[in-house]
């Protein structure tokens, strides 16, 4: 068993989506962001996506000086956003695929097939003070990949868990993601989790020791349409602090 603190990045993208569906300024992003850190939100994580469908550059640079705790920037790999990641200076950068034509993010990168590239970048993101992450599958090439590379940090999509739609899918889905944790460790990453996670499916995530972070945004502002974000950020947080298995 282990006693330290599970931590919650609070993803903030939808937020901005609500506000880009009629095109105002309401609601706000960064007040979001600033109550979610008040409420016990350890990290904000934002998506600056290529087609700026929620989060828009004004809310990354305007978060940038005001967060007291730190930034998780998502992004593609792309020359556009190294640029923005490298004059901005989030604390960390998770690396995502990213497709035009897709809802969310649809599965983990494929590091293992993009080794060379991604070790430039990471590199670049290194000399530059940000600290990389790679969005990946609980795959042990995948995971072996992003050692290669020089990541520090990974974080493995719990998607295919989340969207299980059998108790065994589920479980098959909860056991590789154990695994994966496991491997992680073994090749010193940070393991961190996220994707598809809510109140209900959560706690059996959690209870797998070794997971340092856990970034969750659309079931956060959801309940916040009926119990106010504070309240939506501290509940999570709780449920993340209950007994983690070995």
């Amino acid at each position: 068993m282990s006693n330290y603190e599970r931590l919650l990045g609070v993803n903030i993208d939808h937020i901005a989506t609500v506000r880009q569906a009629r095109g105002t300024r309401y609601p706000e992003p960064v007040q979001a962001a600033l109550v979610a850190e008040q409420a016990g939100a350890d990290s904000i994580t934002l998506h600056l996506r290529e087609d700026r469908r929620h989060i828009q550059d004004r809310d990354v640079e305007k978060l940038a000086g005001m967060l007291q705790t730190h930034m998780n920037l998502e992004m593609a790999a792309t020359r556009e956003m190294l640029a923005i990641a490298t004059r901005i200076g989030p604390t960390d950068c998770c690396l995502v695929p990213e497709k035009r034509e897709e809802l969310t993010t649809e599965g983990g990168l494929d590091a293992a097939g993009n080794i060379a590239m991604l070790k430039d970048y990471c590199a670049a993101l290194r000399e530059a003070g940000v600290r990389a992450s790679l969005f990946i599958d609980a795959e042990p090439r995948q995971l072996e990949a992003a050692a290669e590379i020089g990541a520090p940090v990974i974080e493995i999509h719990t998607g295919h868990y989340a969207d299980a739609t059998t108790p065994r899918a589920a479980r098959d889905a909860l056991s590789r993601i154990a695994e994966g944790v496991r491997l992680g460790r073994q090749l010193e990453l940070q393991v961190n989790a996220g994707h598809g996670l809510d109140y209900h499916n959560v706690k059996a995530v959690a209870a797998i020791d070794g997971i340092i972070e856990f970034n969750i945004g659309h079931a956060i502002v959801s309940r916040a349409l009926f119990s106010g974000l504070h309240d939506a950020v501290a509940d999570m947080k709780r449920l993340l602090q209950g007994p983690r298995a070995a």
